[in-house]
């Protein structure tokens, strides 16, 4: 679970603002939601994983995934017991899918449309 709930949806231009260091030129952000530290941003081109590291955060790794690579996807909706929901990616021939949980702060059928939007192209 969460450790605060604080999970949330990020305004999509506050994100290209925020993240414009990251983007390529043209690249426009579709989605962006805060898990707790980490950020995922959806762009027309790819995901982007924000990784805060570290006690402070102030060390961060930023993953990005093209679109093409992402194998397949699934998303588990929360339960009565347990209230996160997740979303895992399974990147090109890794075998260990990428595992984020959202906090009932986000509709996970929001994202679950957005990767749809682009993985099924």
């Amino acid at each position: 679970m969460a450790l605060f709930g604080n999970a949330h949806t990020v305004d999509p231009v506050a994100a290209q603002e925020e993240y414009a260091r990251l983007l390529g030129q043209g690249e426009q952000v579709h989605g962006a939601y805060v898990l707790i530290r980490d950020t995922l941003l959806f762009t027309d081109r790819r995901l982007i994983l924000v990784d805060k590291q570290g006690v402070t955060g102030r060390k961060v790794e930023y993953h990005s995934y093209p679109y093409r690579s992402i194998s397949h996807f699934a998303v588990e909706t929360a339960g009565t017991f347990d209230l996160d929901a997740e979303l895992k990616l399974w990147i090109s021939s890794n075998p260990t899918p990428v595992t984020k949980k959202f906090t009932k702060g986000v509709d996970i059928y929001e994202v679950q449309a957005i990767l749809t939007q682009y993985v099924a192209r």
